[in-house]
This record gives C-alpha cells, sequence and structure tokens, in this order.
C-alpha cells in the first residue's frame, strides 16, 4: 500500500436525540480521526483513516453495532 492512508467516511443515520452519545462512541474504534454531527440527510459523518485495507471492514462493522444507529454509507476516498 502506498505511504499515504486511506480515508475513509461513514456517513451514519441515528435514531433521534442519539447523535451527541453515538459520537462520543464512534471516536473509540480505530483509525477514527474526527466524527461530527451534521444536518442533512445523514445525522453524522466519521473520518477513518488506515494504513491496512483489512482494519476497515472490522472499524466499519464496530461502528455499525452501536445501539441507535440505522443506517451508514461507507465512501473510500479517491486520494
Amino acid at each position: 500500500m502506498s505511504s499515504r492512508p486511506l480515508v475513509v467516511y461513514v456517513m451514519i443515520m441515528v435514531e433521534g436525540g442519539r447523535e451527541r452519545e453515538i459520537v462520543e462512541k464512534a471516536k473509540a474504534f480505530p483509525g477514527v480521526t474526527e466524527v461530527k454531527p451534521v444536518y442533512g440527510e445523514y445525522d453524522i459523518v466519521a473520518r477513518v483513516e488506515l494504513d491496512d485495507l483489512s482494519v476497515l471492514e472490522q472499524t466499519v462493522t464496530q461502528i455499525r453495532r452501536i445501539p441507535g444507529i440505522t443506517k451508514t454509507a461507507t465512501l473510500i476516498s479517491m486520494e
């Protein structure tokens, strides 16, 4: 893999009123560099930096298992 980390964005929909709780939980997973509540179709965006693609599935799966999450979409950056 190149010397630049792979950057992934996980878009997260949550049950109403649980945004801040889920933001705090999502920060704890490997590679997560930033988690922000947002306005729009999704409620939270998590930025993940990985040096190893094999960690991607583990991190995204852990995020998806947080109680209160109803839907996610994973976006892999081209650069």
